[in-house]
């Protein structure tokens, strides 16, 4: 298949591998299939892979561990990590491993194949973004800095602060509409380029956690406010950016 995206399923399964190779094959992709981490470099040191479908529950490294190797390996590389694992502190461990979505079983192949082209596309822009010649937006806050395009937070005394990938993805959101109310269910497109589920507390959690590293009293924000009824909003000390 000429010019087809080219599709890693890393899964010890082999029907779900037989089931998604099917279907993405009938959708146009070139779909190559790892049983475990061995064979996903192989296969990935030989092939020019756009997305990984990394299943959690693998024999030997598991997904988590082998999404974070993959993410320090290409930042570039699309990943959405498949797992049976529910609950909300799952699915941010599976966010901050470097997974760009994460999807739980059982899934819907339909709704799998718009996940990927969501990635595709955040992944095609991001790497545009890094292309271009423009100044980085920097945000100030409080005695906080936050490069946009680089992902830094930097304090007053030019410390730069350590970030997850979720909070660091929360924050750009954030940064980049500064004084603007941002809802949970964008914050969480922006994240994890899913939609937000009311019982889902991801955001809740990741903005509690960024609270305790950029607040003097997280107990009471005066950075980063919630909004009753609407989302967060990020206090700056600058005008909005233009077209935010």
């Amino acid at each position: 298949m000429e010019n087809a995206i080219q599709l890693l399923v890393v899964d010890d399964d082999n029907i779900t591998c037989a089931r998604l190779k099917g279907y993405f094959s009938g959708e146009g992709y070139e779909v190559f299939v790892a049983h475990n981490g061995n064979e996903m470099w192989n296969i990935l040191n030989s092939q020019d892979i756009s997305v990984v479908l990394l299943d959690v529950g693998l024999p030997g490294k598991d997904g988590l561990e082998l999404a974070r190797e993959l993410r320090a390996h290409d930042d570039g590389l699309g990943i959405i990590l498949v797992s049976g694992r529910t609950d909300d502190v799952d699915k941010i461990v599976g966010l901050e491993s470097g997974a760009n979505d994460y999807v739980t079983k059982p899934f819907n192949s339909r709704e799998l194949l718009a996940r990927v082209k969501i990635v595709l596309r955040g992944v095609r822009a991001r790497g545009s973004a890094r292309g271009s010649k423009q100044k980085s937006d920097i945000v100030s806050f409080g005695r906080w800095s936050f490069d946009i395009a680089r992902r830094r937070l930097m304090d007053a005394d030019g410390r730069q602060e350590v970030l997850t990938r979720g909070e660091s993805e929360l924050l750009c959101a954030l940064a980049s509409h500064p004084g603007v109310v941002l809802s949970r269910e964008r914050l969480m497109v922006h994240v994890s380029h899913r939609s937000w589920d009311p019982g889902d507390r991801t955001i809740d959690v990741l903005i509690s956690r960024l609270r305790d590293k950029v607040e003097t009293d997280p107990r009471k924000p005066a950075l980063i406010e919630t909004v009753r009824g609407e989302g967060y909003i990020l206090i700056t000390n600058q005008e909005p950016l233009p077209g935010a």
